[in-house]
């Protein structure tokens, strides 16, 4: 499901927002699981919820709840056909949240094992949250530029290019793992640049292959985990709490919306933004936090003697995803139609116009840069390029 997102994420308008993609995965993440988790202890110490709920147990919750799914998101914005600016900053928000979110929560479950938590347990939790996401980060990086290279010398054996291209994904995943590093990151950073540099040494049958190969299992994967979901579902083990349940779903939609909002503001008067989002976008975009398979997974994988509520973190978890889905999911389409949300031409007959154009713009800016001694974004899209 990673793999087939990051190879998604190819594209010159993913690049161009990549600075605000990564406000909102990060930044974003992180306001939304503070004020979740503090929100859920305040209402937990107020007694709201029978039984208290220590600290650490609502912090590693509200990491999981924070999770937004890709391929639910994927599914959804591509029938709606948004334009491809709102389209690649939700997509790619979700899906570097789930990286954000599965290594937060690696941390936070090492962290609840801690009777007594200091301000050094706290700072080495932080220091190793970045070792673990920049070691993904490099460790993908590194793999996908083996990639490329491998790709190079596959002209007279073109029929194990995609078995290079998918194994060296998967052991870019394998090897972030063993050493302890993000796996999700290191991945989506190998697929990042395989789609970079070494989509251009493959032929088009083997380029054909790996698309249409990594679709159908990262369906077929997704059909498997909410198969899982629905035998869950059906359990008689549930713990149901409905003040948990009401006060959670409140929650994750209310700072949803507080932090696209807020961090939106933050993109369109600082940063260095040519088409600015409007506030019917980042309705949208706030809408569009559904959440999936990754908080179930993560849900699921909870241990109870660690984490005494598991059980009814999970009964939770499975209600927000099936609200978030079903309501909030099948009634984007209407909404995008009510707010009159910009969409994209299915077909643009313009393509060399537009590819002419582009160029056109790049090296021009590129010229004012070098006379100004500025940069701008163009200058980093065209560095990663070449």
């Amino acid at each position: 499901i990673i793999l087939e997102s990051a190879y998604s994420l190819h594209d010159r308008t993913f690049f161009a927002n990549i600075a605000t993609i990564l406000l909102y995965a990060i930044i974003g993440t992180f306001i939304n699981v503070i004020l979740i988790a503090i929100s859920l202890n305040i209402c937990a110490q107020a007694g709201f919820f029978g039984p208290n709920i220590p600290m650490m147990e609502c912090a590693i919750f509200a990491t999981l709840i924070s999770a937004v799914d890709p391929v639910a998101v994927l599914t959804i914005f591509q029938e709606v056909n948004v334009n491809k600016s709102l389209y690649f900053l939700v997509f790619g928000e979700s899906l570097l949240n789930d990286a954000v979110v599965v290594t937060l929560y690696s941390t936070i479950s090492k962290l609840i094992l801690i009777e007594y938590i200091s301000a050094n347990e706290i700072i080495i939790g932080f220091l190793g949250l970045l070792v673990i996401s920049f070691g993904g980060v490099i460790l993908g990086a590194l793999i996908g530029v083996f990639t490329a290279l491998a790709t190079l010398y596959t002209e007279d054996v073109r029929v194990v290019e995609p078995l290079i291209v998918i194994m060296m994904a998967y052991l870019s995943y394998v090897i972030a793992e063993l050493f302890h590093f993000s796996g999700i990151i290191s991945l989506t950073t190998c697929g990042l640049v395989q789609a970079e540099y070494a989509r251009n040494n493959l032929s088009k049958k083997s380029r054909t292959t790996i698309k249409y190969m990594t679709k159908t299992l990262s369906s077929i994967a997704d059909v498997i985990i909410f198969l899982f979901l629905g035998i869950v579902l059906v359990r008689e083990n549930h713990i149901w709490n409905t003040n948990f349940v009401i006060y959670t779903t409140v929650f994750c939609v209310v700072y949803r919306f507080l932090s696209v909002f807020a961090l939106t503001y933050c993109a369109n008067n600082y940063f260095q933004r040519v088409r600015v989002i409007d506030f019917e976008e980042q309705l949208i975009m706030a809408y569009g936090g559904l959440r999936g398979a990754i908080a179930f997974c993560l849900s699921a994988a909870l241990n109870s003697d660690d984490t005494p509520n598991a059980q009814m973190f999970t009964t939770t978890t499975l209600l927000i995803v099936l609200f978030t889905v079903y309501v909030l999911g099948s009634t984007v389409k209407p909404a995008v139609r009510v707010l009159r949300i910009q969409i994209q031409a299915k077909q643009d007959t313009r393509k060399l116009f537009l590819a002419l154009n582009d160029r056109v713009i790049e090296t021009i800016m590129s010229a004012i840069e070098e006379i100004s001694g500025q940069r701008s974004m163009n200058y980093w899209m065209v560095r990663i390029r070449f």
